[in-house]
Order: C-alpha cells, then structure tokens, then sequence
C-alpha cells in the first residue's frame, strides 16, 4: 500500500523550474555581506567544533560524527556564506568565478557585483533541481505518519549477528528482535530501508524503492528531517547560509533522538535511551517526532522560497 492512498493526488513535477521574477533583485554592499559571511563562519565553527576537536584526536563518536560521515561535507563548507538566489553581493570581485554566480549590474564603477542565479543551477543541473523540487515541495505538502516509533533502527540488527555499530544491544539480541515482532514496521524512507537485515525486510508494510521516494517521503520520517540538510547543500549559493545552518542543526537533533530512540547501548557516551518497547517511551518519541516534522516542513517551504521565490 502507498502513503499516497486516499489523499489528494500531488501535482506533476514541472518539466522545468522556473524562478519568479523581481522587479528590482535585493542587494547587499560589501559590509552588509561580509558580516554576514563573518558572523555565519562564527556560527557555523561553534556548530563543529567538538567534531573538529575529535578529528584532531582521531576520535569518533557513533551519534554526532553521523552528519559528516554519512553525508559525506565538511565543516569548512558549512562555513562558507551565501547570500541566496537572486542577492546580489556589491563589491564581491572573488566570487566572479564561483559556480552559479552571475554577473549582476554594479552600483559602483569599477566594482564587480554578483548573485548567485538558480536560473544556471537549472540549466546545468537539471535533474538534480527538479528531484531537489519534488523532495522538498512534495513532502511539505503530504501529512506526516507518526506511528513508525523509530523501529527502523531496530529493523537494521534484527535476528543478525552482525551490526552496523559496534555497540550492544540495549536489550541483547532475543530483546531486540522480540521488539520487531512485537510492533509493526512502517518506514518510509528508502535510505532507512535499505539497511534492513533480510529478514526484517518483508516485515515493513511498504517497499521503499528510489524511484518512488518523491511519492513515499513524508515529514513524520526522521531520516527525511535530516536530510533536509542534504537538500539544502546540494543547492550551494542558493539557499542563505543562514537557513543552511538551521538544516544542519535540525538534522543535529533529529540524530540524537534516532539514536537515543535506538536498540544500543549507548550509555558510555552519556546517551539516555528513550524506550520505544513501552507505551511511555512511544508517546515520548512521537510528541518529539512532530515537533521535528514542523521544523522540517518550515525549512522546507524556506529554501523554496529562496530558491524560486515562490514556496510552491
């Protein structure tokens, strides 16, 4: 059965993405931006810098190393600032030859003015802007599902003695795989999925595939919640340094509650587990669960609206 089932049909993806047009594009002097740009550099090194510390120790850590293992930035590109599409940057001679800044008209002879242009992300991404469109719009506009309890984590070490983390089992294997029969998986994420244990898997009510993502992702989904970020840094300057910084933050504290709402013992790395196996532990997990699924969809309709300008 599809999440899809009994709602209203979500509209084609367009063939092209179109930018909504200004009459006079916002700008920025050089000031103006370049604190901006100092100020996000602040924000951003306070965001990684435990990380940076433990990478300096060649120490890792099985929650918050997650963002940048997985997907694979680096912290200095959450440190570069941009302004969004369409800002124009006064001033701004070393970002001529950025991707997907454009040339824009300067208010200065002599000077060099720029803007990051979605109307070039478009022309050579173009697959990649419109699967960008679908995640994002698609997924704001469906209702999020609340009943997964994160069992998805779960369903990755079932009946396995192999485990992706070297970590016990909070309540042993038996425990374990006693939870997933005992509850219902319900996972809608594809990149969830495809970690299950080949016996777990037949036990989910949907298949997730890739090709169907922009129809099965829904805003309740955690790993949908962080990947947010994903989305958002596949956009480069188009999306404002600042709403980045928001992404990875979200995606930050949706991590912790995967993992504190995980099958591991975690404790040696002070992580207190929210307990899924009991009806508090579910009632716990799903009221911090909608909490994240607002964020997301806020965030969502965010890049969208700095991105086309229309949050549609």
């Amino acid at each position: 059965m599809s999440p899809a089932d009994g709602e209203p049909a979500l509209a084609p993806l367009p063939s092209e993405i179109t930018v909504a047009a200004t009459v006079a594009p916002p700008r920025l002097d050089r000031a103006t931006w370049s604190a901006r740009a100092e100020a996000r550099a602040e924000r951003a090194d306070a965001l990684t810098a435990e990380h940076r510390d433990r990478q300096a120790r060649r120490e890792k850590h099985p929650v918050h190393d997650f963002l940048f293992t997985y997907y694979g930035y680096k912290p200095g590109q959450l440190r570069r600032w941009h302004p969004g599409a369409g800002v124009v940057l006064d001033d701004a001679p070393e970002r001529a030859e950025w991707r997907w800044y454009s040339p824009a008209p300067a208010t200065e002879p002599g000077t060099v003015s720029v803007m990051p242009d979605a109307t070039a992300f478009a022309a050579e991404k173009p697959e990649l802007a419109r699967l960008v469109h679908a995640m994002l719009a698609r997924t704001a506009a469906r209702p999020g599902q609340f009943g997964c309890f994160g069992l998805h984590e779960w369903a990755m070490v079932y009946r396995t003695p192999e485990h992706r983390h070297e970590v016990p089992l909070r309540l042993g294997q038996a425990g374990t795989d006693a939870v997933v029969e005992q509850g219902e998986l319900r996972c809608t994420h594809i990149d969830a999925y495809r970690f299950f244990t080949p016996e777990a898997a037949p036990r989910n009510r949907l298949v997730p595939t890739r090709e169907t993502q922009p129809l099965t992702e829904q805003p309740g989904c955690l790993h949908a919640g962080m990947d947010v970020y994903k989305w958002a840094m596949k956009l480069g300057p188009l999306v404002p340094g600042e709403i980045l910084l928001d992404a990875f933050e979200l995606a930050r504290d949706i991590r912790i509650l995967d993992m504190e709402a995980a099958p591991y013992d975690l404790s040696a790395w002070g992580v207190v587990p929210v307990r899924i196996e009991t009806a508090d532990g579910k009632a716990e997990y799903v009221r911090r669960q909608r909490d994240f699924a607002e964020r997301g969809t806020a965030l969502r309709l965010r890049i969208l609206e700095a991105w086309l300008g229309a949050a549609d």
